[in-house]
């Protein structure tokens, strides 16, 4: 199936990285827009509308994560963020996923593995039941993908939405790790502790703050979502 073109804002202040990423997607049928600094990358991602945004850690004026954080908070955008840098940590990883990054590439990278990322990311929240999935005290509007639980209104990025959404799709049934890692990168998996960071990012906010939990782990089968009796 013929995929739809993208319109995609790249936030790198490498000119050559930013060009070669915007000449393989445009090759491609999709349109990029390009930002050198992150002042400017945060002022078009607020004001421009894009299927995803490719955006740079280590940025003049503004790094990745500062922009990322004011682009969900102050700005209230979704719009899909994969966060491009040289760091290869956990503590990297999760500083950005904490912020609202969707995605993590570490350079170097393929080209072909970026458009993959890419194409992932605006695949996973697309369809959309408009209806209230519930378990427990947790619930997810699927229409407006807010998600509450005892009242409280709880951010997630896509990533975690898409988790979230699966999880109390098969309630109480268990969603392999396999499962979920097709679901968010098809079969191009980033790697083992991918997984693990996300539901670990997903945990701290749906679970940690309250009394029970509500997401329960199969070791070495995956995960399932049920109200302890």
């Amino acid at each position: 199936m013929k995929q739809p073109h993208l319109r995609i804002l790249i936030i790198e202040d490498n000119r050559d990285i930013a060009e070669n990423i915007g000449d393989y997607f445009e090759t491609r049928g999709h349109v990029s827009d390009f930002a050198m600094d992150g002042i400017t990358g945060l002022h078009l991602a607020l004001t421009g509308e894009y299927d995803v945004i490719v955006l740079d850690l280590m940025l003049p004026g503004m790094d990745g994560l500062t922009l990322c954080t004011k682009l969900r908070q102050e700005g209230g955008k979704t719009t899909p963020v994969l966060m491009l840098t040289a760091r290869d940590t956990l503590d990297d990883k999760l500083a950005g996923f904490h912020t609202g990054a969707d995605d993590y590439l570490v350079k170097p990278f393929a080209l072909e593995e970026l458009a993959a990322r890419v194409q992932a990311l605006t695949r996973r929240l697309s369809r959309s039941e408009g209806s209230l999935l519930q378990v427990g005290n947790l619930t997810l509007d699927t229409a407006t993908l807010k998600v509450h639980r005892q009242g409280q209104n709880i951010e997630l990025n896509n990533t975690c939405l898409t988790l979230l959404k699966i999880l109390l799709h098969a309630s109480p049934q268990v969603v392999t790790r396999n499962e979920l890692e097709r679901a968010l990168w098809g079969d191009t998996p980033p790697g083992s502790d991918a997984l693990r960071t996300h539901m670990y990012t997903l945990r701290n906010k749906i679970d940690k703050p309250f009394a029970s939990p509500l997401i329960h782990t199969l070791h070495g089968i995956g995960f399932r979502m049920e109200e302890a009796s």
